[in-house]
């Protein structure tokens, strides 16, 4: 009987494999188009006659429906099969793709990017649940592992990978690679997901009172102003690296895929240091990266500082969401899947806020404005990090 057991426990978990798959395709295309725009700023600005910080807001629209539908997609969805909502989300991936390739103005542009925003909020905010419901107890860190990568790999090669295409197939074709790429997520999940009826349990979805908690109120502040800072700056690159440092489009390519594999590296690196140094890490990355943006105002018309500079960004940048995803399962054990989603929120939130008021200033002011703000935004980071750290320490016996 227990070899039954474990075999039909082995026989699901290789089922299962293939479903997972099929998200993580949907996740690494879902992250890709999020942040497509930020090599792409220019051309789509010069395409559709408006300005660059305008254009900037295609990333904010999309970061601010995905804020909305992951805090009202549980209740709307209460009554109805898992698999068809993560299939619907993803068709609203591909529909995002075909709007903003053909989009003939920038309200149909802003329209497509804000489909896309609500598939991330909705996908983002049912894919752990789900992921714990195709396999079993022992394999979900595997399985969420499995699903990470999707974003990782995106993150690293969608600034560089826009930029190439761009140049060779235009900002147009450069989006329409989604389409197909989501096709065939689609397709892989139609035949992969089993039914996940709603489950009986009714929980009312509210994540908001879990701010009361001194600790995770103050390390949402600093995880809300890491982002804007990262953002404010980020989506800016490309008009900053063309228009101040003067680098072609081969060169652009070039630093912007160094940089997510310096990000890559920080990942790597930062898994084997959270266990014991947690706290510090989280004070320490905003706080270098607030010095590595003024550095970039400083040397910004010099492109060996300016690459080092970023290959720093990349390296520390990406590392920090491991290091929040870690503070959140030692500080929510008995609530983690409602911190996630506050999580989700508070990001979301972040990259809109940050792209969004980074790009008035860009306008307004100058390419500096923008990067100062950051800096200032990234200090704040590590002062409410260093905030939640003494707040902890008080807490223990």
């Amino acid at each position: 009987m227990a070899t039954a057991t474990y075999d039909t426990r082995i026989a699901r978990d290789h089922a299962a494999r293939g479903a997972v798959f099929s998200m993580a395709l949907c996740v690494a295309v879902l992250i890709a188009s999020e942040f497509l725009p930020v090599s792409l700023l220019s051309p789509i600005a010069a395409d559709l006659g408006t300005t660059e910080g305008r254009t900037g807001q295609a990333i904010s629209i999309s970061g601010a429906f995905a804020v909305m539908t992951s805090l009202l997609i549980a209740g709307l969805t209460r009554r109805i099969d898992r698999k068809l909502v993560v299939i619907g989300f993803t068709l609203l991936l591909i529909l995002s793709g075909l709007a903003v390739a053909f989009a003939p103005n920038y309200a149909f542009l802003m329209a497509g990017r804000a489909l896309l925003g609500i598939a991330i909020g909705g996908f983002w905010s049912m894919s752990t649940a789900i992921i714990m419901r195709l396999v079993s107890e022992d394999l979900v860190p595997r399985g969420l592992a499995m699903l990470n990568a999707g974003n990782a790999i995106a993150a690293t090669i969608a600034a560089p990978l826009g930029s190439f295409l761009g140049a060779h197939i235009g900002w147009r074709g450069a989006f329409f690679i989604v389409v197909p790429l989501g096709l065939l997520a689609l397709v892989w999940q139609w035949i992969s997901l089993p039914p996940l009826p709603p489950r009986g349990r009714r929980t009312s979805g509210n994540v908001l009172p879990l701010l009361g908690r001194r600790p995770v109120a103050l390390g949402m502040a600093s995880i809300l102003m890491f982002f804007m800072g990262q953002f404010a700056l980020f989506t800016y690159l490309r008009p900053f690296l063309e228009d101040v440092t003067g680098v072609d489009i081969t060169m652009l390519s070039v630093m912007l895929l160094v940089m997510g594999l310096a990000g890559v590296a920080g990942t790597w690196l930062i898994g084997m240091l959270l266990r014991t140094r947690l706290f510090s890490i989280l004070v320490a990355i905003p706080l270098v990266m607030a010095v590595l943006a003024v550095g970039l105002i400083a040397f910004g018309t010099a492109s060996v500082p300016v690459t080092l500079l970023l290959v720093a960004w990349g390296f520390f940048g990406t590392a920090a969401p491991v290091g929040w995803s870690t503070w959140l399962s030692r500080t929510l054990r008995d609530e983690a899947e409602a911190g996630g989603g506050l999580q989700v929120a508070v990001i979301q939130l972040a990259i809109t806020g940050g792209a969004a008021i980074g790009g008035m200033f860009f306008d307004a002011i100058g390419w500096w404005s923008a990067f100062a703000f950051a800096a200032a935004l990234l200090c704040g980071s590590s002062l409410f990090a260093f905030a939640a750290w003494r707040s902890v320490r008080r807490s223990l016996p």
